[in-house]
């Protein structure tokens, strides 16, 4: 009788815990989880904010000089500097965006204290929501430093600033989705390092960053214009110069759908609990 009783409740516990899966209701859980993860960042901005800026800006003065004998092979015949400017912006966005995501769900499993984020009633869409929207904000962050101080300096105003940080935005949010799934599927920072190290930077700079893709020969220049971050590059230029490589209604699209099945990963990991609760 008494494990009839038993099986019951377990039943009715799991009934309820599944159902909070698609339930959208803890508003306040969702909002400190989101102040929680913007709090890490902005308590060491020297390392968050700076440090990107500096690097953004090293970035452009050693590649300017070094090709700036290149100018007429450019998209547009921009300067040099002008070209890379909008690559590096981009560039340092989603690997802050990744970072921030990534970083907090590893350090901490390795900690021991990820139970304190599954216990708390939040379902899998508000984790989901809530480190997504985190790292996103992280990435706004890097971003609009790096507007305010190094675009400036280059005489460079961006042509739509909607389009700009729309890109931005979709962009941060690929990342921020990306680092949740890496953060949750390692289990000791070199793993997240060379995902880091092979994976994510190979698909930065192989994405048109530093050169146009159209300069490479066949059949590179079309392989490289189905990377997901040549259309964030490519969006992030065509706002702040006004010119494109490739069809922007197209990138745009991907990369909302990109981000849609992201998301959905997401979502169910945290449903399931995947490599959180063993």
């Amino acid at each position: 009788m008494v494990s009839f009783i038993n099986k019951d409740l377990v039943d009715i516990i799991m009934k309820q815990e599944l159902s909070k899966t698609n339930r959208f209701s803890n508003f306040l859980g969702l909002f400190t989880l989101v102040v929680r993860e913007q709090r890490r960042f902005t308590s060491i901005w020297t390392q968050t904010l700076l440090a990107p800026i500096v690097t953004s800006a090293l970035f452009i003065t050693v590649f300017s000089f070094v090709f700036s004998d290149r100018n007429a092979e450019l998209l547009s015949n921009y300067d040099y500097s002008l070209f890379i400017a909008p690559g590096i912006l981009m560039m340092v966005t989603i690997q802050n965006s990744f970072a921030n995501t990534s970083t907090s769900i590893l350090v901490s499993k390795v900690n021991g204290n990820v139970v304190d984020t599954l216990m708390p009633s939040l379902s899998s869409l508000e984790l989901s929501l809530g480190f997504m929207i985190g790292g996103t904000l992280r990435g706004l962050f890097v971003a609009s430093g790096v507007l305010v101080v190094i675009f400036p300096l280059l005489s460079l105003f961006p042509e739509n600033l909607f389009i700009l940080y729309f890109y931005i935005i979709m962009g941060s949010i690929t990342f921020s989705l990306l680092g949740i799934l890496v953060g949750i599927f390692c289990k000791k920072f070199d793993q997240m390092s060379a995902v880091n190290n092979f994976i994510i930077a190979p698909l930065s700079f192989l994405s048109g960053t530093f050169y146009s893709v159209s300069k490479l020969p066949a059949p590179f220049d079309v392989i490289s214009t189905f990377n997901p971050v040549f259309w964030l590059m490519d969006g992030v230029r065509f706002g702040a110069l006004g010119d494109a490589e490739s069809n922007i209604f197209f990138g745009c699209l991907g990369i909302l759908i990109f981000n849609l099945v992201l998301f959905s990963i997401v979502w169910k990991w945290f449903s399931v609990g995947y490599f959180l609760k063993d």
